[in-house]
């Protein structure tokens, strides 16, 4: 390896299969913060999210030997994803639903853009937008939200998806059709939001 190159996924995995947990806890600091928030959009509680992030770790970490290659971050979100939707029955709770605003101001957000304007009213249209939009998703079931956010926010393909879950790719297809479709009635039923959301991004 070059110096000053950060080994490869593959090369990492290879050292943490041989039992070298720096390795290993190389891919935890690459991915922690792409698996966390896989968790609080499909969960929607930061404590939830926590919980079911550091299972997915240590449910990784003994099924590594069992990895046989391909996309590690696939593969990890994965089990994530899965680990969401144990946490998510182990507690129980269909109203586990916190405010999102923190959740959804860390990176690779789907409703937040940089805003270089000033400005009391195109910051208070951008707030009352998202919340919007964090409210609708959270309201999708746990299923359609899922197929949903890897699709339009970690731009999985659907048969990505359906690997990823265990469902059949028809299904994955109607859990996007559905769960797009009530986001959609969402924002058709606020159209003053809509049209300042579509200011904000001229």
């Amino acid at each position: 390896m070059e110096p000053g190159l950060e080994p490869s996924d593959e090369r990492l995995v290879l050292f943490a299969k041989d039992g070298n947990l720096d390795a290993f806890n190389s891919l935890v600091d690459r991915y922690q913060a792409a698996v966390y928030n896989l968790c609080a959009r499909l969960l929607g509680n930061r404590e939830a999210a926590e919980d079911a992030a550091q299972e997915a770790f240590l449910s990784a970490y003994h099924a590594l030997s069992r990895f046989e290659g391909g996309s590690f971050r696939s593969w990890l979100l994965r089990i994530a994803a899965n680990e969401s939707k144990d946490e998510l029955r182990r507690r129980k709770r269909k109203d586990a639903v916190s405010s999102l605003e923190e959740i959804f101001d860390r990176s690779e957000s789907p409703v937040e853009v940089p805003d270089h304007r000033e400005g009391a009213d195109i910051l208070f249209e951008r707030k009352e937008f998202r919340e919007m939009l964090e409210s609708a998703v959270q309201q999708l079931p746990f299923e359609q939200r899922q197929a949903v956010l890897l699709v339009d926010l970690y731009e999985f393909q659907y048969e990505e998806v359906a690997q990823m879950t265990g469902a059949s790719l028809g299904t994955i297809k109607s859990r996007i059709h559905r769960g797009r479709e009530r986001l959609r009635k969402v924002l058709l039923a606020r159209p003053e939001l809509l049209a300042g959301w579509r200011r904000l991004e001229e």
